[in-house]
């Protein structure tokens, strides 16, 4: 006598749990790699605001050290110095080496290398940097627990907006500079 045995296999119960399962994680894979072409595309504007806010930072300290600007004219002009107060377009230095000053010359522009992969010939791209605004704060600091300024240290407080797919987005950088070089 022969024996026939029942078929085995997968229910269908069990084959749309696995469907379920494996949806689910291929839908996890799309979002991460989405939101990875996402931050690929800003990290070029925000290294950008990065090197200018470092640009402004550096500045004032080159302009302290080499005595460019006296300890007086290290502040924002409300407090008798030379730093515009508001926030500016990103400009080309001026007369004085100085960005965010009264003799900044036009808004700053970046130039990229063309279809032809060579920088600095008649193919370059050229992109104004008009999204992007700067704000230097010099701000007088008290002494330890006390509400007395301290003559010698100043915080500066540089930040840096930039806007990305519409949305807008800062980079602030702090730090301090004393009347020591």
């Amino acid at each position: 006598m022969v024996r026939i045995r029942p078929a085995e296999g997968f229910s269908l119960i069990e084959v749309m749990i696995a469907m379920v399962i494996l949806t689910v994680g291929l839908l996890s894979l799309v979002g991460v790699a989405a939101m990875g072409v996402r931050r690929a595309g800003e990290s070029s504007p925000m290294l950008i605001a990065r090197e200018k806010a470092r640009e402004a930072i550096e500045s004032v300290h080159t302009a302290r050290d080499t005595g460019e600007l006296t300890w007086t004219k290290i502040q924002n002009v409300s407090n008798g110095g030379v730093f515009l107060d508001a926030a500016q377009s990103l400009k080309i230095p001026g007369v004085d080496g100085l960005v965010n000053t009264a003799d900044d010359g036009a808004v700053e522009a970046v130039r990229n290398a063309g279809p032809d992969g060579i920088l600095n010939n008649g193919d370059d791209i050229i992109t104004t940097l008009n999204d992007y605004t700067r704000q230097v704060t010099i701000t007088p600091l008290n002494y330890d627990g006390t509400a007395t300024v301290n003559p010698t240290l100043r915080q500066i407080q540089v930040v840096v907006r930039y806007k990305v797919g519409g949305v807008w987005n800062n980079y602030t950088i702090t730090t301090y500079i004393s009347s020591y070089s």
